[in-house]
């Protein structure tokens, strides 16, 4: 990445007088910022307190996980450098070369497939030492997973914004919404890793036993996505796989 403009210097100058910082570490951290797209970003300055982790609407995590000052100071400094970002030309003119697809910045979570293909692409995700989440909007769905055990949690009608670990308490994690602090325990459960698991049930996947009275009235395609519907039901609960799901899935979809 080339240097900043003249106009991006000075800002950059300027922004790290008001967080007393260095240039250095502010330009650091607004590269690591680009690099992930003006949403987030990865970083390693020692200003920072190390390494750290920021997403936009999502979680904070410093090096210090206990240092709540910091951890607010690294999320309002990361967030201005964005909208710096959006906002005006702070570097010359870059070979895309040097920006490479998969970039750095992005937190390692982003690039990891595992979460439930069903609910779609993350609106946010977060991780810190064992503990990672991924929160989906368009389908209320909240997925937590914890010293490797993962719950599925519905958000109802909060709109989760962000996500703090509680001062002192190494496992208690507040979630923020636009009504403000939403604690996992007031949240309704739709699968629990830890509850005894449940063989699979046998279903009848044959479009017409799944039909229903009316099937007769219905159009193959219709019975299709009604199937489809009861596969997720009991995927959500925890009940078949997500490879049985996406299986199923794929074979009823064959059938169109």
């Amino acid at each position: 990445m080339k240097t900043l403009s003249t106009d991006g210097r000075q800002k950059v100058t300027d922004i790290a007088a008001r967080y007393n910082l260095q240039p250095q570490t502010v330009e650091s951290l607004l590269k690591a910022i680009i690099r992930g797209n003006g949403t987030m970003a990865q970083f390693d300055l020692p200003e920072l307190g190390g390494q750290g982790q920021w997403m936009k609407g999502g979680m904070t995590m410093v090096g210090d996980m206990f240092n709540a000052s910091l951890r607010s100071t690294v999320d309002k400094l990361c967030n201005e450098l964005a909208d710096l970002v959006t906002s005006s030309v702070v570097f010359t003119d870059d070979d895309t070369s040097a920006v490479p697809n998969k970039s750095v910045a992005a937190p390692d979570i982003r690039a990891d497939n595992t979460w439930p293909t069903v609910f779609g692409s993350p609106t946010s995700t977060g991780s810190q030492n064992n503990f990672r989440y991924a929160y989906f909007a368009t389908v209320h769905r909240l997925v937590i997973e914890e010293n490797g055990k993962r719950t599925i949690y519905d958000t109802l009608h909060h709109h989760i914004t962000g996500v703090s670990q509680q001062q002192g308490v190494s496992d208690a994690y507040h979630f923020t919404s636009r009504e403000g602090i939403v604690d996992l325990n007031a949240l309704k459960k739709v699968s629990d890793p830890d509850a005894p698991k449940q063989s699979t049930p046998e279903m009848t996947y044959d479009v017409n036993s799944t039909a229903g009275p009316h099937s007769q009235d219905r159009s193959p395609q219709d019975i299709v996505m009604a199937t489809i519907e009861k596969l997720n039901i009991l995927f959500e609960k925890g009940q078949i796989t997500e490879e049985e799901f996406t299986a199923k899935k794929q074979e009823m979809l064959s059938r169109l």
